[in-house]
């Protein structure tokens, strides 16, 4: 039986003990690639736009096979990065506490061993799902212990192929405008990072103030005592009813298409190291089929969501409500389905995300030549799904990949790392199971391109290196005492 005493029971105990760890596997890897400089500026070897869970963990990566020269940009304030604090609107994630996440691996760097250290085993046991804020409290924390080279604040504007085969990253941080020259650049930009929230036409009618979509910031506080429409029946949309009931919503009713919400969800149904590794392997017939179906499915919402929504008497379900018309009259919002006209004061779209390229100003340059599954892959008639249709088709390290060959090569130095790659590689961009798997098939194949790209290079260090591993003391040279020996053993023909 283990000795409980022996397991780190601080943060600083923890710290020592990753510390350890890590000098034992001997990482990270020394730094390797060598540096570029242009018109007197450093050529920075990869930027990682987007400094959330993913991004966090690509960088972790790439530091750990001795790509030390890159860097992470984020938005958002330190501490603020991603979806944890600001519109995922859960109690607690989604995921079951166990999985390890981003954690590459190594057991001191997991959630467990972060949320052990600091409440102790028991704590852990009785824990049923982690907290939001505690996770993102975690992957502060990944960031510091880590040393990940993290800018904050800093918007990225512009990704521009440059003449020489590297890119220009164009970025502004307090109102300044600064361009930093890149060899790889990662799109680490979570769920909606090569589109934007998907809200139906029919919203357009109606004046912005009086609806908003999950994604958006959202004053809850302002609709105590008003009635509140949500439409959708996914995760993001039970919480945004529930966190406007708990502040207080006089009313609200839930619009749903589907005549009955989804009850299983399929592909945790068969997750396995198979479908995290064996996924890309799919012919492409196959990977359509798998996502297909399961998009049709639909993921049902967490029990715990749609209980916190229940327990509210004036909360009312509308299933097979699909949404027909929206009209302002006033300061009301009337929705109208086909089972009647319900007056609103506010409307949140829990209507997911989508895909389009135009709508992310940062690829302008590039996104016309962008290679969309459907641009190659025959659509079964049977299996039409927009969604899987404008996905990107990508490499086997994320990259891009051109529409039309040749005409935009410095593609394949920007990778997709977000959600949109799932059918090209699975689940490996945006989730927690999978992150660190998705982050090591992302940082391997960088590095293969860097190393490839430098192969003169390290060649022509190949040959300079001339430090001996023999001094020439090791051994004496025998072959003249063996011949001064052999003539002193001959005998004379007199003798």
């Amino acid at each position: 039986m283990s000795d409980l005493s022996t397991f780190p029971n601080s943060l600083e105990a923890l710290e020592a003990r990753l510390r350890q760890d890590l000098a034992w596997l001997e990482l990270p890897a020394k730094s390797w690639v060598p540096p570029r400089v242009l018109d007197g500026q450093a050529v920075v070897d990869v930027v990682i736009i987007g400094a959330g869970m993913a991004g966090l963990v690509a960088s972790a990566m790439l530091k750990r096979l001795g790509v030390a020269n890159h860097i992470l940009l984020d938005k958002a304030p330190a501490g603020s990065e991603g979806p944890w604090v600001t519109f995922a609107r859960m109690r607690t994630l989604r995921s079951p506490k166990q999985l390890t996440g981003p954690a590459m691996g190594l057991p001191a760097l997991t959630f467990r061993a972060y949320y052990e250290a600091l409440h102790g085993r028991d704590a852990w046991v009785a824990l049923d799902r982690a907290p939001r804020q505690t996770w993102m409290d975690y992957l502060v924390w990944y960031r510091r212990v880590l040393d990940l080279p993290v800018r904050n604040r800093i918007a990225v504007d512009a990704i521009r192929p440059r003449a020489d085969g590297l890119l220009d990253v164009v970025c502004r941080h307090d109102g300044r405008s600064e361009t930093t020259i890149a060899r790889h650049v990662v799109l680490a930009t979570g769920r909606d990072g090569l589109g934007g929230p998907f809200v139906p036409s029919i919203a357009h009618g109606i004046e912005r103030k009086f609806w908003a979509h999950t994604a958006d910031p959202i004053d809850f506080a302002a609709l105590r005592g008003k009635r509140v429409g949500v439409v959708g029946a996914g995760a993001s949309a039970m919480d945004n009813a529930a966190t406007a009931l708990e502040a207080g919503a006089a009313r609200l009713d839930l619009f749903v298409r589907r005549s009955d919400l989804p009850r299983i969800n399929k592909f945790t149904g068969i997750g396995s190291q198979g479908v995290v590794h064996g996924f890309a392997g799919l012919p492409d017939d196959w990977k359509w089929r798998f996502l297909d179906y399961a998009m049709r499915a639909q993921t049902p919402p967490p029990r715990p969501s749609v209980l916190r929504v229940s327990a509210f008497p004036q909360a009312h379900l509308h299933l097979g409500s699909p949404i027909d018309r929206l009209q302002q009259q006033g300061d009301d919002i009337v929705v109208t389905t086909p089972k009647g006209s319900y007056p609103v004061d506010f409307l949140i779209f829990g209507t997911g995300f989508t895909v389009d390229l135009t709508n992310r100003p940062e690829l302008a340059a590039v996104a016309s030549h962008i290679r969309l599954w459907r641009d190659r892959f025959p659509v079964p008639a049977d299996m039409r799904n927009d969604e899987l249709e404008t996905s990107p088709d990508l490499g086997d390290a994320f990259e891009f990949l051109e529409a039309e060959p040749g005409a935009c090569p410095a593609l394949a130095r920007i990778h997709c790392f977000n959600f949109p790659a799932t059918l090209s590689h699975g689940k490996l961009t945006g989730d927690i199971p999978a992150i660190s798997e998705g982050a090591d098939r992302l940082a391997r194949g960088i590095v293969r391109a860097l190393f490839v790209a430098d192969r003169e290079r390290h060649f022509a260090d190949l040959q300079a290196f001339d430090t001996p591993e023999l001094l020439g003391d090791e051994w004496a040279d025998e072959t003249a005492t063996f011949s001064d020996l052999s003539a002193e053993r001959t005998p004379t023909r007199n003798a």
